[in-house]
């Protein structure tokens, strides 16, 4: 590839897929609507956030406020940590003044707070008694670390699938977790304003004691940190982890000048979902008009009503439509999948067939075959091609267009065989 007329580190590869309906993974619902996937290769982070930025929603870090059932999980885990015989002490060998513990009790500052009690951090002072310094019940530490695979985190993952998700432990092969948590973006650093960034796929482990008990799988990009997933061992189930890794995250994003905060798919429908509106203000994406507006009562009063809701003042309701699956766990029946173009379906964030002619050059766009780049436009059948064909190469590439957006489309390079 080195040998491309293209930059490679600035360049993502694309290769559609088509439709495909699938049970949801967090429903387990037996109806549902098709959706068009791609696959890639490679993508940038930049263009991650790009097409994260069609579709999702996101927190603006400086802006968050954390309630008090949050601050209260922060609280019990420090208290844990640091324990009551080393938090006396401490009291007495290294007591705060009038003035912090006026400020402590009035105002919560989360990123004071959430490393309060990471080894680093905590005060050792000598005891007098025993001339030796005082410790904290526990050795917390974490790290961020490269999205790597080890033994200890495969067993962790198997541990929580089966604990938490009620999986059996034939599901998931550590092949399909190095895949899954353990293979993402590519990592590099980026100067933003005199700031180093790390960019790509980290893992944020921590550890207690030595042993690691979570691990919080993040993609760091230009402007945001988005949270993959969160394993951790089940026995520390009562101590909110989730709550805890959120809150962490959401202080590392202000940290590291990343802006934004990104909590992965919102379905509203979805009861296990319910958790991430929890944390605001946050900003959910106009499907529409792709504008961002503050997810507020009013948006979740529509959602509450409606499967589907857009503010734009040319929205209209779109007619009801589900796609069976089968009527038990045994049925493994193919789902229908719609013929038509993926330009019929009216799919939310999906740019029109008129948008994607007047705004995208797919003449022009790369295509990789035996590892060299032809232009669209070069192919045999292109002319005469229909884009509103699905089996067509001009439909293939209309409508991964149409998902991938103007900005990332023209930055790729599109992969069929």
């Amino acid at each position: 590839m080195d040998d491309l007329p293209i930059d490679i580190s600035k360049t993502s590869f694309f290769k559609p897929l088509g439709y495909q309906a699938n049970n949801c993974g967090y429903c387990k619902r037996k109806h549902t609507s098709p959706s068009y996937y791609a696959t890639s290769t490679r993508v940038t982070p930049g263009h991650y956030q790009e097409l994260m930025d069609r579709g999702w929603r996101r927190l603006l870090a400086e802006d968050f406020k954390p309630r008090r059932d949050q601050k209260r999980a922060v609280n019990r885990w420090n208290k844990y940590i640091l324990g009551s015989e080393y938090i006396r002490k401490a009291a007495q060998l290294c007591p705060r003044s009038r003035e912090e513990k006026r400020k402590r009790n009035t105002v919560f500052d989360l990123s004071t707070e959430i490393h309060l009690a990471e080894y680093s951090n905590v005060k050792r002072p000598v005891d007098p008694k025993t001339k030796k310094p005082i410790e904290p019940a526990h050795k917390f530490e974490v790290t961020i670390e490269s999205d790597s695979l080890s033994e200890r985190k495969w067993s962790l993952f198997q541990n929580y699938q089966m604990a938490i998700h009620k999986e059996p432990k034939s599901k998931n092969t550590k092949r399909t977790f190095e895949r899954f948590l353990c293979s993402g973006l590519r990592r590099s650093t980026e100067t933003d304003g005199g700031v180093s960034k790390r960019l790509g796929s980290y893992h944020m482990c921590y550890r207690l004691d030595g042993e690691l008990i979570a691990i919080g799988v993040l993609d760091l990009l230009p402007h945001a940190v988005s949270s993959v997933y969160l394993i951790y061992d089940p026995k520390f189930d009562a101590f909110r982890f989730g709550k805890l890794s959120a809150l962490r995250e959401i202080a590392f994003t202000l940290e590291q000048s990343y802006k934004y905060y990104y909590m992965g798919y919102y379905i509203h429908s979805c009861v296990k979902m319910r958790y991430k509106a929890d944390y605001r203000p946050q900003q959910i994406l106009d499907p529409e008009t792709l504008e961002w507006s503050k997810l507020d009562d009013e948006w979740l009063k529509q959602l509450d009503a409606n499967r589907y809701y857009a503010r734009s003042p040319h929205y209209k309701k779109p007619p009801e439509v589900s796609y069976h699956q089968g009527t038990d766990e045994s049925d493994e029946s193919e789902p229908e999948i719609p013929e038509a173009s993926l330009f019929t379906l009216n799919v939310p964030g999906i740019m029109t067939r008129e948008e994607v002619e007047s705004k995208i050059d797919l003449d022009h766009w790369n295509l990789m075959l035996e590892g060299q780049l032809f232009e669209l436009e070069d192919m045999r059948s292109w002319e005469q091609d229909d884009i509103m064909d699905p089996q067509s190469l001009k439909g293939i590439a209309g409508e991964l267009a149409a998902a991938l957006g103007p900005i990332v489309q023209k930055e790729s390079v599109i992969l069929l065989f």
